[in-house]
């Protein structure tokens, strides 16, 4: 006989997301859970979602659970914006490293913001990717999404930026920030300031780490008050300048953590009246494409984009298949332009 509610109705039956919104997770961590052959469904989370389901007679259909274990062949790629080149950039190399494994990109923006991360993470996971790349992860204790990967086994990689803990495709920024700034030195300059980009980001720890490293062997007082902390944007890096150059004793070349900075840099250079490269030189970091077509060419340190897309890529194959995290790192490359010039 067919179950009918106390109005005369047909009950009706409990489904997954009904089971998701009482154990306040996403449909797709009830259906981990729910799968024995996944690791997850070993854990305790999975073993509460299943008394849920047990508590409100859910019992799974056949049918959608067999279309559920099917993979998608899909990633989701988390990124700060796409306005900013270098992640437009990334974005694109990541598609197309995807491709060539026969895999689709799904790209969600966050603008830098852990509560807009979690959102869009929830979304594209309700979609089922099979795997996640972000470009956000933070050192500050704020990038929580990337431990509700972690607890939910999600296969993930990180790229560009790393949290220190999960498998992550980067640059070497130490190296590069100490290509840049042994560069800088070896035109005669001494007073370098340093338009260091986040505290949260490891790209710019890395690329401020490598300059003072330089510094350390040249024998050169680093002048803290030279070292000042940033967004990535232009406006970051002209306000940042607007202080710097206003001082009695400025510095006589300045290192930017990305080429956003040192376009703003150099607005700022031009607003006093000051000439590129003859009374200040500048490095930027990451060559996007414009780096070389500026009115003065900007001398750069070249990121491989390519190369950590598909180490980020190959590392979520990796997690697929239940290997242990690992970090790849990538050098990168002094590209010498217009900007700097020897100190007279």
């Amino acid at each position: 006989m067919t179950a009918r509610s106390a109005d005369g109705g047909r009950k009706k039956r409990p489904t997954l997301a009904d089971v998701a919104r009482r154990a306040g997770v996403n449909p797709s961590t009830v259906s981990r859970a729910l799968d024995g052959r996944h690791p997850f469904s070993r854990s305790a989370s999975a073993e509460r979602i299943r008394g849920i389901a047990q508590e409100i007679g859910y019992t799974p259909d056949p049918s959608a659970a067999s279309l559920r274990r099917q993979s998608t062949r899909t990633v989701g790629v988390i990124v700060p914006r796409l306005t900013d080149t270098v992640m437009a950039m990334l974005y694109e190399e990541i598609a197309a490293a995807c491709q060539e494994q026969g895999l689709l990109a799904l790209v969600a923006t966050t603008g830098d913001d852990p509560a807009a991360e979690r959102d869009s993470g929830r979304l594209l996971l309700e979609r089922r990717v099979d795997a996640m790349i972000l470009t956000t992860a933070r050192l500050d204790g704020q990038g929580e999404f990337i431990g509700t990967l972690a607890e939910q086994q999600v296969p993930y990689a990180l790229a560009m930026r790393t949290d220190g803990r999960g498998p992550a495709a980067v640059g070497d920024d130490r190296l590069g920030g100490h290509l840049a700034t042994r560069h800088l030195i070896d035109l005669g300059h001494t007073r370098i300031a340093v338009v260091a980009g986040p505290s949260h980001a490891s790209s710019a720890l890395g690329r401020t780490a490598g300059f003072r490293e330089a510094m350390a062997e040249a024998g050169v007082d680093v002048d803290d008050d030279l070292v000042r902390p940033s967004g990535f944007s232009m406006e970051s890096g002209e306000e940042i300048a607007t202080q710097l150059l206003a001082r009695t004793d400025p510095p006589t070349a300045v290192l930017c953590v990305n080429d956003n900075t040192a376009i703003g840099v150099m607005a700022a250079a031009r607003r006093r009246g000051l000439r590129i490269p003859e009374d200040l030189s500048l490095v930027g970091y990451n060559d996007t494409p414009i780096a070389a077509r500026l009115p003065v060419a900007l001398t750069s340190v070249r990121v491989p984009f390519r190369d950590i897309a598909q180490g980020a890529v190959a590392l979520v194959q990796q997690a697929i298949d239940g290997k242990p995290p690992q970090t790849l790192t990538y050098a990168p490359t002094l590209i010498p332009r217009s900007s700097a010039t020897r100190l007279t």
